[in-house]
């Protein structure tokens, strides 16, 4: 007997589903994950997908509406989602503080090219979804575990789950927060130094549970090869160069061995993950083109041979012309807005403003076909968006670089930090095109799965682009002001070491700069792209014979980020790992495995808001300090002589180890509710 069709995934259903109250929850949540991810990012150059926990809580507070549907929560999530991702735009607009083109971030420009930039990449999938998501096998792990979770939460018989984990994840983490980055009696991490010959290296662990959160999600694959990208870095190239090259006159062999890290083993972790995006980019090309002849078939179809069901009708080519005409008119007008201060000649100013444009919007659709598919055969959480802002930055810096040359600008005072600017102000532009349309395919996914309005969840994609954009500068600012990045801190006496490390944004415009001018050690550049091969043989060589893998970007990764930031990363990794096979041993059926393992992910997401928030909250209260001639450290309630005692370091190990019991505990637990 054919099984009956759930209510929702008729055709000619009339429910409730782009509501004014679901776009308004959609906005708070939006505002939430935008600055939750935000600050992750900037600290570790990771984000999380917010698609799930957005679909939790969305259920959770409209159920108590009596009309509410799964169809209005998918579209909650599905804004919330997309401006949680656009926030991935910071991986390389801080840039422009770090070169000191700019003094903070403009409000205007930020959120036009947010807004602008994340806008062309819902238009440019459009087109995509039948190929992608209709008629494709893709599994979209994001969008295929978010409309399971609506699906569940829409039957009427059972209670919503997840809440839960997620608010005491939330509390948990921000309390933890409070004490380390507020109260300062916890540590931060703990970091023991150990001679190798004559020289020296570190074994450091960081205390954070929402990087441990955070290593739980990427999975235990991408957790071993950033483990080995730290052993690659700290056994073996900075034990090299601090054995072989000679410290400065007093300088301590610690403060050597992170000169040699920062001044070489970066530029090599760089190259790496260099080659490892062109890699990623080769293998995907023919799926990806395969992708695009199926959509654009299916534009050329005779109108009346397109499906008219509900479900397969994407938003109109007038309506589609119409934002993408605003969206133009937008960023030539932020371009020159731009570009206007330098003073240039009325022709040259014109020419600049033209050819960005033109080279974001067609770079950008390119990137955003490559996106989409990514999504679909990854997810959004483990895409290498940070390869796509490599090669966007480096091609951004090759066009600039041959305007200014024919230009004479780098004759001028300043021409080379105005050209430095213009590549990092275009890839912005690029990377939130990048970022949206690798979400935008997964929410595509869980709409499909839901039978959701494709028209309708595309505006409101639009949406969420918007009301992130809005976000994005002011909790940029407010990060800034209290924290810093590397070489670019507000105020002097700043300790460097406490600033946000914004990898990928110091890593892309350490790029650029090498581009337009000599100063860049290439050198070590040209290992790290060796390097990079050698690790994309091995990879194939693992994927081909075995079942295992070692994704090359996650290595690159290793080696170029800090490594008391991915000690808990790999921890977390780690942990699912075991938990994971803990609940196989169990002889459980695989729903019960894959319910445990959602609390998991829950818990998770929950642990990186709680530290996030709290992250943004204590940046307003240190701004709001040293505006009042107050210092940056306002609620400290230690003494400097406890602060440099042992005691700290204990304590913050003791939360760290509690705080992972308790998640094993969340994940293997048995409820009956669940």
């Amino acid at each position: 007997m054919k099984s009956e069709e759930p209510e929702y995934m008729r055709h000619d259903l009339k429910l409730p589903e782009l509501t004014v109250r679901g776009m308004l929850l959609g906005a708070v949540l939006t505002i939430i994950f935008t600055a939750s991810n935000v600050y992750l990012g900037l600290k570790v150059g990771l984000t999380f997908s917010s698609a799930i926990p957005a679909a939790v809580i969305s259920m959770a507070i409209l159920r108590m509406c009596r009309d509410a549907n799964i169809l209005e929560n998918n579209m909650v999530q599905t804004q919330a989602s997309a401006a949680g991702t656009l926030s991935a735009i910071i991986f390389v607009i801080p840039g422009m503080l770090m070169i000191g083109y700019w003094q903070d971030f403009e409000f205007c420009q930020t959120l036009i090219v947010s807004a602008c930039g994340g806008c062309l990449g819902v238009l440019f999938t459009i087109p995509l979804r039948r190929a992608m998501v209709v008629h494709s096998d893709l599994p979209y792990p994001e969008g295929v575990a978010a409309a399971e979770i609506l699906k569940v939460g829409s039957q009427s018989d059972k209670s919503v789950s997840g809440l839960k984990e997620i608010m005491s994840g939330g509390i948990i983490a921000s309390i933890v927060s409070f004490l380390t980055n507020g109260l300062y009696v916890l540590s931060s991490g703990l970091s023991m130094w150990f001679p190798i010959g004559k020289g020296m290296t570190q074994f450091p662990i960081g205390y954070s549970t929402a990087l441990v959160g955070a290593g739980y999600l990427i999975g235990i694959t991408s957790g071993i090869a950033m483990l080995v990208g730290i052993l690659i870095a700290w056994a073996g190239f900075v034990p090299y160069y601090t054995i072989t090259e000679i410290a400065a006159e007093n300088q301590t062999m610690q403060a050597f061995a992170q000169t040699m890290y920062s001044e070489r083993v970066r530029l090599i972790g760089a190259g790496a993950m260099g080659v490892a995006a062109v890699w990623t980019l080769i293998t995907l090309a023919k799926p990806v083109i395969d992708g695009v002849k199926e959509s654009l078939a299916a534009v050329r179809m005779p109108q009346q041979e397109k499906s008219k069901h509900r479900m397969d009708i994407d938003m109109s080519v007038k309506s589609v012309g119409l934002v993408f005409l605003i969206m133009l008119v937008g960023l030539l007008g932020v371009f020159y807005s731009f570009v206007i201060p330098a003073n240039l000649p009325i022709s040259q100013t014109l020419t600049f403003v033209i050819v960005g444009v033109i080279l974001a919007i067609l770079i950008g659709f390119f990137v955003a076909a490559a996106c989409a598919y990514m999504a679909g055969l990854i997810g959004t959480s483990s895409s290498p968006i940070s390869g796509i802002g490599i090669l966007a930055i480096i091609i951004s810096s090759l066009v600039m670089f041959a305007l200014c040359n024919s230009f004479g600008i780098f004759d001028l005072p300043g021409g080379d930090k105005f050209a430095t600017a213009t590549a990092i102000f275009t890839t912005s532009i690029i990377l939130a095109i990048a970022c949206i349309s690798n979400d935008n395919m997964q929410d595509l996914k869980t709409g499909f799965l839901v039978g959701a309005t494709p028209w309708r969840q595309q505006v409101a994609l639009l949406l969420g682009c918007v009301v992130g954009a809005f976000v994005i500068a002011p909790v940029l600012n407010l990060l800034y002001e209290a924290y810093g990045f590397p070489g670019a801190l507000p105020r002097e006496g700043m300790d460097p070491n406490a600033a946000l490390a914004a990898p990928q944004a110091a890593l892309m415009t350490t790029i650029a700069q090498g581009i337009f001018s000599s100063q860049l050690e290439w050198k070590y550049i040209f290992i790290g792209i060796g390097l990079g091969v050698v690790l994309v043989v091995i990879n194939l060589m693992l994927t081909r014979s075995t079942r295992y893998a070692l994704p090359p970007l996650a290595v690159g990764m290793g080696i170029y980020l800090p490594p008391s930031v991915q000690t808990p990363l790999v921890i977390g990794a780690v942990m699912g790992y075991l938990l994971d096979k803990k609940l196989h041993n169990r002889n459980l059926n695989e729903e019960s495995v894959q319910e445990h393992k959602r609390k998991g992910t829950l818990f998770a997401s929950g642990l990186i808001v709680g530290e996030s928030i709290m992250g943004v909250l204590l940046a307003a209260i240190i701004v709001v300090s040293v505006s009042n001639g107050g210092d940056e450290m306002p609620l400290s309630i230690v003494t400097e002589e406890f602060s440099n005692g042992i005691m700290p370091e204990l304590l913050g190990l003791i939360i760290f180890v509690l705080t992972i019991g308790y998640f094993c505990k969340i994940v293997l637990h048995s409820n009956r509710n669940v």
